[in-house]
């Protein structure tokens, strides 16, 4: 009877360790398979097909977009092995929109309100702007276009791709670069009263070195005959009328949009819409968006829905601008009056500086 119970026992005890080694491996079996992980894998093979194009790109000039033909060269074993090395078998992530280059350009100019008409823009839904200004076309042109297309934002079929860069306007080469890119581009100037405009310019730098000079001594040759130094960037931005020759050489007036950074103040909801209308967009930016800040002293966006506050620009804007002499400015008026009316002429628009 010992004997027995003792077999009995070691059967139990085998049959138990078979049973518990079995059940081992059935766990690791069904985890080496994917079964046990504690979220399900998710493969979007469309998404995943959209985005491997985006990171292949289009050859350049091609505005960013995707022939059909490159989408059939792409397989689905491609995509499978691709997204089989994320993240060590972590789900995959949906990745919607594409980098375009840019259909529409703010191309000037400084300091006459294109930060408030790219913030303005932004609010609009069917609009994506790169925030900082690329410099693409006047300092960074030998990076390529495959560089420059990287610092777009991602947008939806319908969107509209945007950048701002004031200082395209003033830069010989950007017309013919901007056009051998893409002539159809829209492109957008913002001007002002050259005057003020100068001396928001000198504001802005006198900002930044405490040490410069008078404006007077920077804008007149010589105090005594009067005459204005247009090899200083603060007057020579204020030419309107020569820059938009040089770009007219490349693209026609149908393609520009002048907007009047004055009224941009007064009556931004105004502005906006001849903007948007431009653009070829539904007017969504209006009245209800805007109020005006007395202290900075142009308009500032209301409080957008999950914000704890308005919008304004920063404190770079609404500078108060040093007093210069009445006789300064009145002989900057004079030198810019004939440039402003051939302006006029050749944009269509009396902006009413004189």
């Amino acid at each position: 009877m010992g004997c027995s119970a003792y077999r009995v026992r070691f059967n139990s005890a085998k049959a138990l360790s078979f049973l518990t080694m079995l059940l081992i491996f059935t766990y690791f079996f069904y985890c080496l398979t994917g079964i046990c992980h504690s979220a399900p894998r998710t493969l979007y093979v469309d998404d995943d097909r959209r985005s491997l194009l985006e990171r292949l790109g289009p050859p350049p000039g091609n505005n960013g977009s995707v022939s059909p033909a490159d989408a059939q060269a792409v397989q689905p074993r491609s995509l499978l092995q691709d997204s089989s090395s994320k993240n060590n078998n972590m789900p995959v992530s949906n990745t919607f929109g594409k980098k375009r280059f840019p259909q529409a350009i703010i191309i000037g100019v400084k300091k006459g309100g294109t930060r408030a008409l790219l913030e303005f823009l932004r609010i609009h839904p069917d609009v994506r702007a790169v925030g900082a200004e690329p410099h693409f076309f006047d300092r960074f042109y030998d990076k390529g276009l495959e560089w420059y297309r990287n610092l777009m934002p991602r947008t939806l079929d319908g969107q509209i791709t945007m950048e701002k860069t004031p200082s395209y306007f003033v830069t010989k080469e950007a017309p013919s670069r901007i056009c051998t890119l893409n002539c159809q581009t829209k492109l957008i100037v913002v001007v002002r009263d050259p005057v003020t405009r100068a001396v928001s310019d000198y504001t802005q730098t006198l900002s930044k070195n405490p040490g410069l000079p008078s404006f007077q001594s920077l804008a007149l040759r010589n105090a005594s005959t009067g005459l204005i130094d247009t090899s200083w960037s603060a007057v020579r931005i204020g030419l309107y009328a020569k820059h938009l020759e040089n770009w007219l050489q490349h693209f026609p007036l149908s393609q520009f949009l002048f907007v009047c950074g004055e009224r941009l103040v007064s009556d931004p909801a105004g502005e906006m819409g001849r903007v948007q209308d431009f653009l070829g967009l539904k007017r969504v930016v209006s009245e209800k968006h805007f109020y005006f800040n007395q202290t900075k002293g142009f308009p500032c966006l209301k409080k957008p829905e999950g914000s704890s506050r308005p919008r304004c620009l920063g404190k770079s804007k609404g500078r108060p601008h040093p007093q210069i002499p009445t006789g300064v400015l009145q002989k900057l008026r004079d030198f810019y009056r004939p440039y402003n009316r051939h302006f006029y002429q050749m944009s269509g628009q009396d902006f009413g500086w004189d």
